[in-house]
């Protein structure tokens, strides 16, 4: 008898996580996916990148966000990092940020 009630709980939190899901939670890979980004997500992905290869800021929002940062390699990307920020850039382009 106990053992049919946890399956009948675990039946019904699992079919609600399941149902939750469905509703629209965006999955891990959907959230990163840049299609599905607004303006100021985009933003903070590119420039994020930026920062962590020592782009020096200019404008306001961007030292408030990331600080100066001012180091070697000063913004230069290579690999994943630049085919990253064309994505990201190519969407912002699109959705006209």
């Amino acid at each position: 008898m106990k053992k049919t009630i946890f399956l009948s709980v675990f039946g019904a939190a699992a079919g609600a996580l399941v149902g939750l899901t469905m509703l629209g939670a965006p999955s891990p890979a959907r959230a990163q996916d840049a299609a599905y980004m607004s303006c100021g997500e985009l933003w903070y992905a590119r420039n994020a990148i930026y920062a962590r290869n020592g782009y020096c800021f200019k404008t306001p929002r961007a030292r408030a966000e990331f600080g100066r940062g001012c180091f070697p390699p000063y913004g230069a990307l290579r690999g994943w990092e630049r085919r990253r920020v064309n994505e990201l850039q190519m969407w912002e382009a699109r959705k006209g940020c």
